[in-house]
């Protein structure tokens, strides 16, 4: 079990499932020559070549129409969009198309699509590169939404993302890219999607988040338990679907909630 960035988890998790699996392929802009904006799939094109790493045209509804063609037809896509905040040009290919497509056939066609997208703010992105988008997406039935706050479960969601045979949102803070390390183990494992974990326990009072925002809720809990206050912290990993067994868990035990993150204050997660 080796120490890890939460970029180098995300970017090891590719590489295995690309390995293990020939329908899985990455498309992009800039993934293949220039590694992505974050560089998060670099030296990637070199180990699997042209037709796996795709460099896409700037079309975000072209790549996510691509992929959603081709996850119909047997392939496992995964789509870099290089911001969250540029993912609305697709947001009909994802809502109407791959979200739907498994009622709408009667379960005769799934979609076996992942889309990857840096969210959140804190590097001075401005109003156009520091969007949180998730809650927009939690609401429609048919997707999967996750969020991990670290590099075990960054690898571990993200395989168990591109096996899924439905669509699966996969956002992944910009700013612990590089400033969240952990341990992760060798070899092939997967973190269950649906499935809360709570990072601290505690008596008094329930911190309820999901992304970089748990750091923060963890860091909150130290600085309270110095004033005599026990706070758990629950991550959600998964904003959808939403593990409510865990947090109903939490609550009774606590009787309080804090609810903790970087959406919208109104119609977010939270809300």
């Amino acid at each position: 079990m080796g120490e890890m960035r939460l970029i180098e988890a995300v970017r090891q998790g590719l590489r295995e499932e690309l390995a293990a699996d020939s329908s899985v392929f990455l498309i992009g802009q800039d993934i293949g020559v220039n590694g992505g904006v974050f560089r998060v799939t670099d030296g990637l094109l070199d180990e699997f070549g042209p037709e796996r790493v795709i460099d896409s045209p700037l079309a975000e509804s072209g790549m996510v129409g691509v992929a959603i063609g081709a996850a119909m037809n047997g392939l496992r896509p995964v789509v870099e969009v290089q911001f969250a905040d540029f993912i609305f040009p697709a947001f009909n290919q994802i809502v109407s198309e791959a979200a739907r497509m498994y009622y709408r056939t009667n379960g005769d066609y799934s979609v076996p699509i992942v889309i990857r997208a840096p969210y959140g703010g804190g590097v001075r992105g401005g109003l156009y590169h520091s969007q949180s988008v998730e809650a927009y997406f939690a609401h429609v039935p048919g997707l999967k939404v996750v969020v991990p706050c670290n590099p075990h479960d960054a690898k571990g969601l993200l395989k168990a993302a591109i096996r899924d045979n439905n669509p699966v949102l996969f956002f992944e803070h910009k700013l612990a890219y590089n400033t969240v390390q952990g341990a992760v183990p060798e070899g092939n494992y997967t973190v269950p999607i649906g499935k809360a974990a709570v990072r601290r326990e505690g008596q008094q009072l329930s911190l309820i988040s999901y992304g970089l925002s748990v750091h923060h809720c963890l860091e909150a809990a130290e600085t309270l338990a110095a004033e005599g206050i026990s706070c758990e912290v629950v991550d959600l990993r998964s904003v959808s679907p939403l593990d409510t067994r865990t947090l109903l868990e939490s609550v009774k035990k606590t009787g309080r909630v804090c609810i903790v993150h970087e959406d919208n204050l109104t119609g977010g997660v939270g809300a």
